[in-house]
């Protein structure tokens, strides 16, 4: 980036806050107006009738939600480089977690593309970060997980929380794994791989309910008639 477009960008923000902090004081109420789903440099993420994603929640360019999956809220899934974003059938991405890719310009050493893919009834924990990884189909991801560049996460797996999957890792299928970095623990009984489905499918009917609850042409203008029948004057932010 050139240093007059750094100033730019700098000076831009600092005239933003400065405004904004004086209709603060002189009693102007704001709402939102943040994008949930976001087109970059031409690439606009799909999604689905039946995909919710959150008020809160970031999707970003290359990315592909397929049918019954969701975004939660401050969650943000971002392809904003040449490298997509696969979220399958009824697969979640919990509240705060990232997905996201390494830039255009970077490899991997198996010479796959570093492209982030979701497979189908995956479960992404809350605050976990994804980062150009595989996950195939069936796979529950324990919260405050890290899953880095170049890893393979095959089906009928579980990672407790707080896992970190160092690059380049391959977890096998059917295995429970653990821990920084994250090691086997022990192979998963039946009970626990018929549960993987289950949860994703609990989520996704809980995901369900928020989105008959978020009207598709988004509802901020529920929140200022709000404010407008309080009499406070209010603008978007």
């Amino acid at each position: 980036m050139s240093t007059s477009k750094s100033i730019n960008l700098v000076a831009g923000k600092a005239l933003r806050e400065t405004g904004a902090a004086l209709k603060k004081q002189g009693g102007v109420e704001f709402f939102t107006r943040h994008r949930p789903v976001m087109q970059f440099y031409g690439a606009k993420p799909f999604t689905t009738n039946d995909t919710f994603i959150a008020p809160s929640a970031s999707v970003i360019g290359k990315v592909t939600n397929w049918d019954q999956s969701s975004i939660w809220y401050g969650a943000v899934v971002r392809a904003d480089s040449e490298h997509s974003i696969e979220v399958g059938f009824t697969s979640n991405v919990q509240d705060g977690a990232v997905v996201t890719t390494l830039p255009e310009s970077a490899t991997l050493e198996t010479g796959f593309p570093p492209k982030t893919y979701i497979g189908h009834y995956v479960s992404v924990g809350a605050g976990s970060v994804l980062v150009s990884c595989r996950i195939d189909d069936l796979v529950w991801i324990g919260d405050k997980c890290t899953i880095l560049e170049g890893s393979l996460v095959e089906s009928n797996t579980i990672l407790e929380p707080g896992s970190v999957v160092l690059p380049f890792t391959r977890i096998p299928s059917g295995q429970k794994w653990g821990g920084n970095p994250a090691k086997y623990i022990s192979d998963l009984s039946a009970e626990e791989k018929g549960s993987i489905k289950g949860k994703a499918e609990k989520i996704f009917e809980q995901a369900w309910e928020h989105l008959r609850e978020f009207l598709p042409v988004g509802n901020t203008y529920l929140h200022l008639e709000d404010l407008e029948r309080e009499g406070v004057e209010a603008i978007q932010g």
